[in-house]
């Protein structure tokens, strides 16, 4: 949030006590900025109340090193973590866990590599000095996990294969972190929590916005009923993605598809990427840019290499038909794997890997609002949801929707199910993931009777005064009482960072939390104590992945459901799936 002068010197407990009343720590910022900020590091120590290191770092196994699994590697910090292992199938995947992406330069701050996050110096080094190993099955990681030091993993495999992995990881005496959603079925996840149960191992799923501090700070402000009463929430992830240009669907080597419609791709941006090196090399001054083009043309082969015999990992063919039965596409197995989230079998669409995210933040907010009324409120359950999808832009060349919608109802404060008038005490939530038309991106917005506040792509937020219609308008706590001695709005025109206006993070940039996340998990590790739980724990996880699972099922089948809280019990047999869970099929 845009903080005031004097919020920004006196940091997050002051700016919740001009909120309320809790005490002020002066020094927050002061100490934050003369150390880990100002070194690169997050806020996560001191802003969660974790410590700033653990005696030793976790020596963890990376499983899965894709694009969250690099993803995750970029957000270690060093101080608590160490990689003792890493696991993936494709060679491609195994050559940016060492040396990141280096399509573009986002894509490289996210996922730098691990010799770059480690400083060393090379693969060699890493394998040879520093006892890095490298292997394709995770099952074999996990075989050879005490060997390898290790004590967790962290799992960012596709979804279908999150439970068998972090089971067997369990069954191994290991800790995990595993990528949300938590699991491809609330079965699977139910069978999870139930091992962690067993094992006592710490389970923690990857939604970070638990750990971001713009959304913390803006719980806060629903808690502390700066937006009146909470009574809509509207969430969307509009994506521009169009056949031919889907980030989904990724180009594959031409050997193991030569008539897929992307073949060509990676041979013609070689040869491109190829004449660009040429012509800085003619031109002394251009050595830097050179080097970034060897960089990039060193990632494009590597991906044109990514040739394997998924088959052998579990991955199947496939032939999509019509209503009449005729063949309208073949994919082979390692289209499943490179292009998974296409496939129900081993995804779960745009509700799983985006809708789950929002409605995750949306249920934070309701939770919010009960705790306004009793601190020491229960995180409500949602009470019903109805959806639709549908497939208006991609042709048959996968099975997930471009489209999803749904309106989910959750309870307000004073919700009384056996009220005839109960349908004003509740909070409706609208969320909509659509593809082939970015405008808007991603983002959530906070109806409340006094204010609105609206998130933006994880970085920033805005709190805007009731009906406003300057969308320069900023809003903030005005000096002196209000309604019920509570704050009141107040708005400050064009937004000015230096008055008391709410806007994006003045002190530092807003970080999405995965090192947050990540650094609690291991201090969690390192401190056993029933009360030190991750955030995100199975109980946690499993309420997310049931509210996505049940919605992408009234999506599908265009019908509303009603929640049945047995369904967000671990210890529960119940599913909206209809299938109970057996851990003891994991036995074999």
């Amino acid at each position: 949030m845009y903080l005031s002068p004097e919020e920004k010197e006196i940091g997050r407990e002051n700016f919740h006590a001009a909120l309320g009343s809790k005490p002020i720590r002066r020094e927050f910022l002061v100490k934050a900025f003369k150390s880990d900020v100002r070194s690169g590091k997050g806020l996560g120590p001191m802003y969660f109340a974790y410590g700033d290191s653990v005696p030793k770092p976790v020596r963890v196994g990376v499983i899965g090193t894709g694009d969250e699994g690099s993803v995750l590697i970029g957000a270690i910090n060093p101080a608590f973590i160490e990689v003792g292992s890493i696991a993936d199938i494709r060679p491609y995947n195994v050559w940016r866990a060492f040396h990141g992406d280096h399509y573009s330069g986002s894509a490289l701050k996210a996922r730098p590599g691990l010799l770059k996050v480690f400083g060393w110096k090379s693969e060699d080094d890493a394998k040879k000095k520093h006892k890095l190993k490298v292997y394709g099955d995770y099952k074999d990681l996990i075989a050879n996990a005490k060997d390898d030091g290790l004590e967790a993993v962290i799992i960012a495999l596709p979804l279908h294969l999150h439970a068998p992995a972090a089971i067997a990881a369990m069954k191994a005496g290991l800790h995990v972190m595993t990528e949300k959603l938590m699991a491809h079925s609330v079965r699977e996840c139910k069978e999870m929590a139930q091992a962690a149960k067993q094992t006592k191992l710490l389970l923690a799923t990857g939604h970070q916005r638990h750990y971001n501090i713009l959304y913390d700070d803006a719980v806060e402000m629903v808690r502390k009923q700066l937006l009146g009463e909470l009574h809509y929430i509207r969430a969307q992830w509009h994506r521009g993605n169009l056949p031919g240009k889907d980030s989904w669907r990724q180009p594959m080597p031409k050997a193991v598809k030569p008539d897929d419609s992307l073949a060509d791709q990676l041979e013609l941006e070689l040869k491109k990427w190829l004449n660009e090196l040429e012509k800085c090399k003619l031109d002394p001054k251009q050595r830097r840019q050179a080097e970034q083009w060897e960089k990039k043309i060193a990632q494009k082969r590597a991906q044109m290499n990514d040739i394997l015999d998924a088959k052998a990992f579990g991955y199947k063919d496939m032939q999509l038909t019509d209503g009449k039965g005729n063949v309208v596409y073949n994919r082979p197995a390692i289209e499943e794997l490179i292009r998974w989230r296409l496939w129900d079998r081993t995804g779960g669409g745009l509700m799983a890997e985006l809708g789950s995210h929002q409605l995750d933040a949306a249920g934070i907010f309701v939770h919010a609002m009960h705790k306004a009324r009793d601190e020491k409120a229960e995180k409500p359950l949602p009470l019903n949801v109805v959806g639709a999808a549908n497939r208006p832009l991609f042709p048959e060349n996968r099975q997930v929707e471009d489209h999803v919608y749904c309106i989910i109802e959750y309870p307000a404060p004073g919700y009384d199910p056996a009220d005839p008038n109960n349908d004003k005490k509740k909070i409706g939530v609208q969320y909509a993931s659509i593809n082939g038309n970015g405008f808007g991106g991603y983002g959530e917005t906070v109806f409340g009777t006094e204010g609105t506040l609206l998130l933006d792509r994880e970085e920033e937020a805005m709190l805007y005064r009731k009906n406003a219609t300057d969308q320069k308008t900023r809003v903030a706590v005005a000096k002196g009482g209000g309604r019920k001695g509570l704050p009141t709005l107040q708005a400050h025109e064009n937004g000015d960072p230096e008055s008391e206006a709410i806007g994006t993070l003045g002190t530092v940039p807003a970080g999405r939390g995965y090192t947050e996340e990540l650094e609690h998990w291991a201090w969690c590790i390192r401190n056993p104590a029933p009360e030190n739980l991750p955030r995100c724990h199975p109980k946690v996880a499993l309420a997310d992945a049931t509210i996505a699972l049940a919605t992408n099922i009234a999506a599908r089948d265009g019908k509303r459901i009603v929640f049945d809280e047995k369904w967000f019990d671990p210890d529960r047999p119940e599913t909206p799936e209809g299938v109970k869970p057996d851990l003891s099929r994991y036995n074999a």
